[in-house]
């Protein structure tokens, strides 16, 4: 969430922000709601003194005798107390205006965040490797692993409809292992601290990360209330909100593996054969909770945490800073990692790393005392660690052999009891 005094200070500078991101003009209608704001206030303040005022003027009537006059005063007392209620009511209700009005608005993007409407409008800002070379035509992530009978859509459409994936054998023991490995080099070798975390989040928490109000048709809603997280940065980040941390506890590194849950309400049509985009999934997530003038280098560092999982596992990728127009809700800027998929020949993102400013802060009322005793929010990034099933299919289709069989990466080995080829059941 923004700072309204910081859009009254620079109403241009938001639009010209917004109009960056692809999004219509909204400061002239924060103001106006600050502005009502601001004067229904005063006119609360006012209607409080004069009611202090003719309370004492009341003693006054009677120590003078004036018996009508302090009758009057009692009936002006009386009104006033009932303005100040209902001035109440519509301070509320003007304040949740507001408030509604600030929570669906973007972040706004750091200064050096490309300008352009779509994907088409990212930069690429690093290669590493070089793509694998095959003698025979590849094949995608689930020809291989149907082939090898350790992979099932079908079946899985007959449990749970479209969208779900069920592995077996092998393959799901070696999608465990990715997670096991990307814990341990994130809390043994990167500084993370590990959480298991909720699945199950209040509303408070989807909007406190930025989830909503705006994109509730993205989530998944129990009966009872609560919803499914759609990533672990939604309970990781709001293990800060409404606290106060002291600056020498900063920056905070946290990491979960956790399942992951998506409607794809907006991606209809979009990669319906095989396991890529799923309404359940499992994801390593970094978060990390820093001091405002430690934010963009926390950044830089977080991505390269994320890359080297990739770096161990020996896949090819790229790292590309998002366009405006392409950007998440609530980050100031984002680096996309994406990995190499030979079967589909094709760059795909495998993660996100986002550096989100004080704007999750402000919705969570997440601050930390500096040194100087000043209070100030947080300052709060999130990144995938990797999602595991991106991962799973990088290794498939990356380590593929001629004869269907899949080489399990030297860094995954030790996860796998050794076994070095998964090829297909006896």
């Amino acid at each position: 969430m923004l700072d309204i005094k910081w859009i009254r200070e620079h109403p241009e500078a938001l639009d010209a922000a917004l109009a960056s991101r692809g999004a219509k003009p909204a400061a002239a209608e924060l103001v106006r709601l600050d502005e009502q704001r601001r004067e229904h206030l005063t006119r609360l303040q006012e209607l409080q003194s004069r009611r202090n005022e003719a309370s004492k003027e009341i003693g006054k009537a009677k120590g003078t005798g004036d018996a009508g006059r302090a009758e009057a005063l009692i009936r002006e007392v009386g009104e006033i107390k009932e303005a100040i209620q209902d001035g109440e009511e519509t301070e509320r209700r003007i304040e949740q205006a507001l408030e509604d009005a600030l929570a669906r608005i973007p972040n706004l993007p750091l200064e050096d965040v490309p300008v352009g409407a779509d994907e088409t409008g990212n930069v690429e800002v690093r290669r590493h490797d070089e793509r694998p070379v095959f003698a025979f035509e590849p094949k995608e992530h689930y020809e291989l692993g149907e082939a090898l009978g350790l992979m099932e859509f079908e079946q899985a459409a007959k449990i749970s409809g479209a969208r779900f994936t069920i592995l077996k054998g092998q393959l799901a023991r070696l999608e465990r292992a990715l997670g096991q490995f990307m814990l341990d080099l994130h809390t043994g070798e990167h500084g993370y601290e590990e959480v298991a975390a909720p699945l199950l989040v209040r509303d408070e928490a989807l909007f406190g990360t930025g989830q909503l109000p705006k994109f509730s048709e993205d989530l998944f809603h129990t009966t009872e209330g609560r919803w499914l997280i759609p990533t672990a940065e939604v309970p990781l980040t709001n293990l800060v909100r409404e606290r106060v941390l002291d600056e020498a506890e900063l920056p905070l590194r946290l990491t979960a593996l956790t399942p992951c849950f998506r409607s794809e309400a907006g991606s209809a049509g979009r990669d319906t054969r095989g396991m890529l985009r799923q309404h359940q999934f499992y994801k390593v997530e970094l978060v990390s909770i820093t001091a405002a003038e430690t934010a963009i280098e926390e950044h830089e560092r977080m991505t390269a945490c994320a890359e080297t999982v990739l770096k161990r596992l020996g896949l090819h990728f790229r790292t590309v800073t998002l366009c405006t127009g392409d950007m998440g809700f609530g980050a100031r800027k984002t680096y996309d990692i994406e990995v190499w998929l030979p079967g589909q020949d094709a760059f795909r993102e495998i993660s996100s790393c986002s550096v989100c400013g004080d704007f999750q802060a402000r919705r969570m009322a997440a601050r930390y005392r500096g040194g100087d005793k000043a209070m100030r929010f947080v300052h709060t990034l999130n990144g995938s660690g990797v999602a595991l099933g991106r991962a799973l299919i990088a290794v498939m289709e990356n380590y593929q052999n001629a004869d269907g069989s899949i080489t399990v990466p030297e860094a995954l080995r030790p996860y796998m009891r050794g076994l070095s080829t998964i090829g297909a059941p006896a």
